[in-house]
């Protein structure tokens, strides 16, 4: 092991001469007190950064220089002399400045927002703030390469003599450190991707057709690339708010910048031949979304040619230490410019601690080739490009080399010999496996084509059933499946009942994404907990198997379903679907009816067939993978549906005649600066009588778990309707009140208000059609006469991972009407979010 030491170390040297200049450290005031944003620069040079809050900076050039540079307005300026070549942890302290003091110019690090030759600077811009380049043409295509690469930081002899490593040593072989950070990395994986944009600004439609991909050996590659891509949203710097892991920072180009951050002129010189100004940014407060860095912009275009962004380390933002970000334009003329490289770094990491370790998510995206009003033919853009192209991720070193637009450093060319190496490792494959386990919820076995799973799925309890053992599987020979079986058995210890459930899927045909399916299920379920229902035959409610909850949770439902149904997808993100399905239902709890009256007497048991049309619109939706089964890759768009059923007594002798209409439609909104809001609006209405089975169930929460599109104050089946009309609002300003209460602060707390409300009908031959009056039967109610609403605050990111509602109910209060009326409720959830 200490030779393996040695020989680290040594690799360390050989970095060390491999960057020229390299310097760290902290700048202090002569009160010992940090300067924060102060700008630090190599003398001579336009190469340079800027301190942090805590008055941390570094620095790194592959050039050679002697002196560094040290100024803060107010503070005398610093000319150092470096020693060395590599200079890590020096402390520095300025001095205020006497004609500073003597001018009462600020001196605390506000800047003012008169007679600032910076916020001059930046009016300009606004004035002639233009849309991107791309947007002032009829058509466009360009060559367009990304690379992605995830790497663990803060590499230590700590982390390469713990047991994690034992047996891999080898891999710390490919150390390097970073040039913003000067954290030391190792990196674990990359992809890169070539591909060619094809756009028309007048039908609005943009085809990417990739060329090539190429990975460092993980066969789920695509999962971490989307992931990337999904928080690294593409974005314009001239927009007011710039949006990053879900939340929306404040640009310092934006037209509210003045009053989120201070600017400074700091610089002038030529970059490629034009003139520019240098303006440092860093913000007025701590703990909002913001950031720090500067950017240089034309003398007469006012168009940015170099802009460098670093996210506030107080910024209100989990699970992220650091996020970097460079742009760099090509300024063609007085109304171009065009992003020529895109540079984005996040460090991931549970703590915001300086030395805790993470890992860093990189990616770099090129552009070049710009082709314009080069005008093609509209079915161009309709042709599918879901289809998997096997070559596009077989291409050989010729074609990498002719068009990758950046060439790899040496320790990106040894990722992919190492991880190769590493994958023949057991122990790396059994934390791989592991991972694997983890994110996807299936254990695969090698040696057959089958997954058992999903594995948080085998434990579960309700009134009926008692504990609930679950053991299910699929069969999986590659992500990319044109066909799919999946299947489980569960047994119930109080009921001592098995239910089961099998299901299958074909893709058909990629071109329309045309899939039949079919299965089987029967099982224990609480029916009516959302007024949507799933297609997905093995679907089952979490209602189903709340543990605890304000009210005994016996109303559940034995389910035998039988269905088949066909798709299609002859649009991008349009899918109609037609499909039949058999059911029959009846109470599975004694103190729960669904019975109904017959002119024969009481009936226990529905038998129904119904056919159904429904049509889904997901607008801007992006999806991983090209088989039978695909994932979202990004969560931020809208939701259509609209369905038409019908369930007819003719067929396989059912009970009922009627049509039901359905529409939902859920939008996300991103409010700017001032956080998230997700609406709802759902409608229906079933023409014929139906029983309560049939009927629509408004959603009700008896669980202790907040969850969108249920009333948490309602009972299940304290109201059903066969028309109704709902909308959920729920908002997250995700910390932006909070962030201005001095004493909450350093919290991190998010604040959430939501609203909900339903109103709905129930007709008078459907009320007495279920109205037996049985003692296990539910009283039938609608709320017809005004609408039923609910209300609520939460407070989310509670040690980062928890959030409570507090719940209010609005009306339908009447203690004689409804004598079991919750009034107020607590509500609450965990989860992983930014």
């Amino acid at each position: 092991m200490k030779t393996k030491l040695v020989l680290i170390f040594f690799f360390f040297g050989l970095l060390s001469i491999a960057a020229q200049t390299k310097v760290s450290g902290y700048i202090f005031d002569e009160y010992k007190e940090p300067v924060s944003f102060a700008n630090v620069l190599f003398k001579g040079s336009t190469q340079g950064t800027i301190t942090d809050e805590n008055g941390k900076f570094y620095l790194e050039s592959d050039e050679t220089w002697s002196n560094l540079i040290v100024s803060f307005i107010g503070y005398e300026t610093l000319d150092l002399p470096l020693a060395k070549r590599v200079n890590y942890d020096l402390n520095f302290t300025l001095k205020e400045e006497a004609s500073a003091l003597d001018q009462v110019l600020i001196v605390t690090g506000k800047q003012s927002k008169k007679n600032n030759p910076a916020i001059d600077l930046l009016r300009k811009i606004w004035e002639n703030k233009r849309s991107n380049g791309l947007k002032q043409f009829k058509q466009y295509q360009y060559d367009k390469y990304e690379k992605v690469e995830f790497d663990i930081n803060t590499i230590d002899s700590a982390l390469i003599k713990s047991k994690l490593f034992r047996g891999m040593e080898f891999v710390f072989d490919q150390v390097d450190t970073s040039n913003v950070t000067g954290k030391t990395y190792l990196p674990m994986f990359i992809n890169e991707a070539v591909s060619t944009v094809y756009g028309d600004n007048i039908i609005n439609k943009e085809k990417n057709d990739l060329k090539g991909n190429k990975n460092s050996g993980f066969s789920d590659n695509q999962i971490i690339i989307d992931f990337v891509d999904d928080l690294y949203n593409d974005f314009n710097v001239y927009d007011n708010y710039l949006k990053f892991f879900d939340k929306s920072f404040v640009s310092p180009l934006s037209k509210t910048g003045i009053n989120t951050y201070n600017y400074v002129l700091s610089d002038s010189s030529f970059i490629d031949n034009k003139w520019c100004y240098n303006i440092i940014y860093y913000p007025r407060r701590k703990n909002e979304l913001t950031f720090k860095g500067d950017f240089w912009v034309a003398d007469t275009t006012y168009a940015i040619k170099e802009i460098n962004l670093q996210a506030s380390k107080s910024a209100n933002i989990n699970w992220v230490k650091d996020i970097y970000i460079e742009q760099e334009f090509e300024v063609l003329n007085d109304s171009l410019f065009l992003v020529k490289r895109d540079y984005m770094m996040s460090d991931f990491a549970f703590s915001k601690k300086e030395k805790s370790r993470g890992v860093y998510g990189k990616r770099t995206t090129l552009y070049n080739n710009y082709v314009f009003d080069k005008e093609k033919d509209k079915k161009f853009y309709d042709v599918e490009v879901y289809n998997f192209d096997k070559d596009v991720y077989d291409r050989d070193d010729t074609f990498w080399s002719e068009n990758r637009l950046e060439s790899l450093n040496k320790d990106e060319q040894g990722v992919y010999k190492m991880l190769d190496t590493l994958k023949t490792v057991k122990k790396f494959k059994r934390l791989y496996n592991l991972g694997s386990i983890l994110t996807s919820g299936y254990i695969e076995f090698n040696s057959l084509p089958l997954d058992y799973g999903p594995i948080f799925s085998t434990f579960g309890f309700n009134e009926v059933e008692g504990l609930r053992l679950r053991a299910g599987g699929r069969t999986y020979f590659g992500k990319n499946d044109l066909w799919r079986l999946e299947g489980f058995m569960a047994y119930g210890f109080r009921d001592d009942k098995v239910k089961y459930g099998i299901s299958g899927k074909w893709l058909v045909d990629k071109k329309s994404r045309l899939i039949i399916s079919g299965g089987n299920r029967r099982d224990v379920e609480q029916i009516g907990a959302s007024l949507t229902t799933s297609s997905d035959v093995l679907g089952r409610s979490l209602a189903s198997s709340s543990v605890v909850g304000t009210s005994t949770n016996d109303k559940l439902t034995s389910i035998n379903l039988t269905s088949l149904a066909v798709e299609a997808e002859p649009w991008r993100n349009v899918i109609f679907r037609l499909g039949g399905n058999y059911r029959t239902l009846e109470s599975a709890s004694p103190t729960f009816s669904l019975d109904y009256n017959t002119p024969d007497g009481l009936e226990s048991e529905i038998k129904q067939f119904e056919s159904s049309l429904s049509m889904s619109y997901f607008p801007k939706r992006k999806m991983t993978g090209f088989g039978v089964e695909r994932l979202n890759a990004n969560d931020d768009y809208a939701r259509l549906f609209a369905q038409i059923t019908r369930g007819d007594k003719a067929i396989f002798d059912g009970d009922f005649n009627y049509t039901k209409l359905q529409f939902s439609y859920i939008q996300p909104w991103q409010i700017g600066g001032f956080g998230r809001l997700t609406t709802t609006v759902e409608a229906g209405k079933t023409f014929g009588e139906v029983p309560l089975g049939l009927l629509s169930v408004i959603p009700g929460n008896q669980s202790y778990f907040s969850i969108y599109n249920t009333f948490s104050q309602l009972d299940f089946y304290e109201f059903v309707s066969d028309t109704y009309g709902s909308v959920h609002l729920e908002h997250n300003f995700n910390g932006r009140l909070f962030s201005r209460i001095p004493f909450l602060r350093k919290l991190n707390l998010r604040e959430i208000v939501s609203f909900r409300g339903v109103i709905g009908e129930l007709s008078d031959e459907n009320f007495a059609l279920s109205n037996t009056g049985l003692p296990n039967s539910i009283p039938l109610a609608a709320p017809s006469k005004k609408p039923y609403y609910e209300y609520g605050f939460g407070i989310g990111n509670i040690f980062k991972v928890f959030r409570i509602d507090f719940n209010f109910r609005g009306n339908y209060l009447n203690e004689v009407e409804y004598p079991d009326a919750r009034k107020f409720g607590v509500t609450g959830s965990f989860g992983f979010n930014f």
